[in-house]
């Protein structure tokens, strides 16, 4: 994602995101690298597409609630709405050089 192209409010969601830990890996969604896109319209709608680290996982609701919920804890965000995503694919070199660090992982 490029973060200079972000306006204000793509900002204030994207730290907002950034407190949104994975309760699988005990990681940031951000430092995993799974959110793509965060937009926000002239009607304060926020659009965020996103990823997981693999197919099938079993918390999908709640990780759609829970970026659901930080991006509506912005003030002005009306709503949210969120696209899960396959494409690109998700792979380890996508995640924070911290939260490979904590997952121990060595690319």
């Amino acid at each position: 994602m490029d973060l200079d192209r972000l306006n204000d409010k793509e900002t204030a969601v994207y730290e907002a995101l950034k407190k949104v830990i994975d309760p699988e890996l005990g990681v940031s969604l951000i430092d995993l690298g799974l959110i793509y896109d965060i937009k926000v319209d002239k009607e304060n709608i926020c659009k965020i597409n996103w990823t997981l680290t693999t197919m099938g996982c079993p918390i999908i609701e709640v990780l759609t609630k829970m970026i659901e919920d930080a991006a509506i804890g912005i003030d002005g965000i009306k709503k949210c709405q969120t696209k899960l995503v396959y494409y690109p694919p998700w792979t380890p070199k996508m995640m924070s050089r911290q939260a490979r660090m904590i997952l121990r992982i060595h690319l």
